[in-house]
């Protein structure tokens, strides 16, 4: 009887590993370098500005589907038509519902139709998504399955996108009831950064993106936390613009300073193999209170109303002082976002961890705060306690206590 022998045949990155003569087993490892790039643009949409289309030559023939969502249409729709226009492109514009009510596989197959009537080349031809980060959310996630993959860039228009869903590599829409269950990770080949587009936000759209720069400043950044405590209520009443007389510009400096804090904790865990990630700072128990709460509530607004109660969960176990937390709750105020919401009881929360553990693969891998600008991770947070700092937060929400 003939013994196993282990034969190893290598070829480029990775390997084709097999066992046995004859051979009965075959392993096969490869790797994928990924490689996106995301960059600041002022004016995407002058007609000088070829930004948006400096993968083509001057004088060049080309064509390019444009995914846009219906606030965009309805606030940029001209520009943006005129703008390919200018340039001689042959394009095709879809229109997408906007907001997270529309956020599933509908919307991604309708995507998936226009690609096919406009008959994108597989990689000559990048789609183009400029909108919030649903609309990136929802064309990222049919780039990624269309052909099994299909380039595409992304010009976010709102806070939100620009500091967060335009920047990692994450897709997803939502499925019976649960956010973001469906989806990929897909990068873009590039992501267009233009604040000029926070002009027409109004300012709760403003203050749910600056939700998620709160969050990186109190998970890594004091720095970021003292900009967002000095100039918050600034930077909201502002839409982060420029000042006009071009004297300092802090709004700058807390994009900046957001942006790059996001993409140091992604970059090395991109396709999220460690699973503790103070990313998910505001992300443990938000998705199943915006998901109840929908359309009542956006994305960041949850989020925060998630970071106010782990606040005082991280108080209640000495990581944050009472100062420390009354800090952190008047920023938020200061930002224009809810502390507290009739949803975050332990009826919801309770279930809500559970089903994050299970996202967690069995751990409840908690970022909480420690202090401000820092974080650790706890794995034994109990019902009693969910439901103690539910009802400080409420107190606190109502003024019973300072």
């Amino acid at each position: 009887m003939q013994s196993d022998l282990q034969v190893t045949e290598r070829s480029g990155d990775g390997g084709l590993f097999t066992v046995g003569n004859p051979v009965t087993h075959w392993s096969v490892r490869a790797y994928k370098q990924v490689d996106y790039e995301v960059r600041v643009e002022d004016d995407l949409l002058s007609l000088g500005n070829r930004a948006i289309l400096e993968d083509v030559a001057e004088g060049e023939r080309a064509r390019r589907l444009v995914v846009v969502d219906s606030v965009v249409d309805e606030l940029y729709g001209t520009r943006i038509r005129a703008y390919f226009e200018h340039h001689g492109v042959e394009y095709g514009l879809l229109v997408l519902k906007d907001g997270e009510s529309f956020k599933d596989m509908r919307q991604v197959l309708e995507v998936v139709k226009a690609l096919d009537d406009f008959g994108v080349d597989r990689r000559r031809e990048p789609v183009i998504a400029i909108g919030g980060g649903v609309l990136m959310d929802i064309v990222g996630c049919a780039a990624g399955m269309y052909r099994r993959g299909t380039p595409w860039i992304r010009i976010p228009t709102t806070l939100i996108g620009l500091v967060d869903a335009g920047v990692g590599v994450k897709t997803g829409v939502n499925n019976d009831g649960h956010k973001n269950r469906v989806g990929s990770y897909f990068s873009a080949d590039r992501t267009l950064l233009d604040r000029t587009f926070l002009a027409t936000l109004d300012e709760r759209h403003i203050g749910n993106g600056l939700a998620e720069i709160l969050k990186i400043a109190l998970i890594k950044d004091r720095r970021l936390f003292a900009l967002l405590e000095q100039y918050g209520a600034r930077l909201r009443g502002e839409r982060l613009q420029p000042p006009a007389d071009g004297g300092a510009d802090p709004a700058a400096e807390v994009v900046e300073r957001a942006i790059h804090g996001m993409l140091e904790e992604l970059q090395p865990n991109l396709w999220e193999k460690v699973l503790e990630r103070v990313v998910d700072y505001g992300h443990s128990f938000s998705p199943v209170i915006e998901m109840h709460a929908l359309p009542e509530l956006l994305h960041g607004e949850a989020v925060a109303i998630d970071m106010a109660f782990t606040t005082v969960i991280a108080e209640q176990r000495g990581l944050v002082t009472s100062d420390e937390r009354r800090r952190i709750l008047s920023v938020m105020t200061g930002l224009g976002l809810p502390c507290w919401h009739e949803l975050c009881t332990p009826k919801l929360l309770v279930p809500a961890l559970r089903d994050t553990v299970r996202h967690r693969d069995g751990q409840q891998r908690l970022p909480l705060p420690a202090g401000i600008g820092s974080a650790v991770f706890v794995n034994d947070l109990t019902e009693d306690e969910l439901e103690s700092a539910a009802q400080l937060l409420a107190d606190l929400h109502w003024g019973d206590v300072r």
